[in-house]
């Protein structure tokens, strides 16, 4: 049980950083530069909270710095035109320098960190009580995140029209829908949700300041939005998955000692099957003869994702 749980609670910064680009490109909006964001937002929520002494103060200013830089790219891509790709990658490097460049003061320091919390009652059930509610509030709000993202895609107007603007713009325009203002809106959410991950890994799961603290982290968060087919629970599963096997990995190591280097790459090697295995024809069909879970098991990308939507 406490393996599980452990599992769980570090998967956290992965879940809002997959659901938070996940709602970008929900938009139609590519954010590449998610790396960077990710380490920049962990390194400022952590000095916001030592000079504050409050992590919501640091969770604060994590989400404005990734909100700045999300920004910057909806700006780029809808206002200027740019290449979103390149403007993301441009942004990604600009935030490790910066992250590197200002956090070095702070490598090694002490400061604070989310308290645990158990959630009364639930936190006293038998295996899920451990498991699920004996952590603390950020772990908590990844699956509240996850459910309501859910809901507010699949079962809310708004949800449906974030949805049009990333499928076909150019209908929803005809609806009246404003494509481009509701593109710079949710780029702003999806930024703000990756500022709370780099928060949550530097107040949370580490609780301090490294240089490469999150390293890869936005790549596999990219790389997990495709792999869950755009769907929150699809998302949040291969996550947990994710840290499962690098659990696993892990545990495997003090057996095998001289597999080090292949038991680090296993998890990624076992990713990639599972990915390509969603993407088969097999896959599809399944969820063609059962259209209740079509969303669910579908895998195609948003049709104008990454594309700039003029008005005529």
């Amino acid at each position: 049980m406490n393996e599980l749980a452990t599992i769980i609670a570090t998967a956290t910064p992965l879940v809002y950083a997959t659901i938070g680009e996940m709602i970008n490109e929900k938009a139609g909006v590519i954010n590449l530069s998610l790396d960077g964001s990710i380490l920049l937002s962990a390194m400022v929520g952590f000095a916001a909270a030592v000079g504050s002494g409050s992590v919501i103060v640091g969770f604060l200013a994590a989400m404005v710095v990734s909100m700045a830089i999300a920004a910057l790219v909806a700006f780029s891509s809808i206002e200027l035109r740019l290449n979103q790709i390149a403007v993301g990658f441009v942004l990604f490097l600009l935030a490790r320098q910066l992250a590197l460049f200002f956090g070095d003061p702070y490598v090694g320091r002490a400061g604070p960190k989310v308290p645990a919390w158990d959630v009364p009652l639930l936190a006293d059930i038998p295996f899920l009580g451990t498991v699920l509610f004996q952590h603390n509030v950020s772990v908590y709000g990844s699956y509240l995140l996850v459910i309501a993202t859910f809901f507010y895609l699949y079962k809310t107007r708004p949800g449906l029209a974030l949805q049009g603007v990333g499928e076909r713009p150019e209908a929803a325009f005809a609806r009246g829908i404003p494509v481009n203002r509701l593109r710079f809106v949710y780029t702003l959410v999806g930024g703000a949700l990756v500022g709370v991950a780099g928060a949550s890994v530097s107040l949370d799961q580490i609780a301090g300041w490294r240089e490469n603290l999150t390293t890869n982290l936005g790549w596999i968060a990219l790389a997990f939005v495709i792999f869950g087919g755009w769907h929150p629970f699809r998302v949040a599963i291969a996550c947990y998955v994710y840290r499962g096997l690098l659990y696993a990995a892990g545990q495997f190591q003090e057996e095998l000692p001289e597999f080090v280097q292949v038991l680090n790459t296993l998890p990624f090697l076992l990713m990639i099957f599972m990915l390509t295995v969603v993407n088969t024809q097999w896959f599809r069909r399944l969820g063609d003869t059962h259209p209740r879970w079509r969303n669910f098991l579908a895998s195609d990308p948003p049709s104008a994702i990454g594309t700039v939507f003029v008005r005529e």
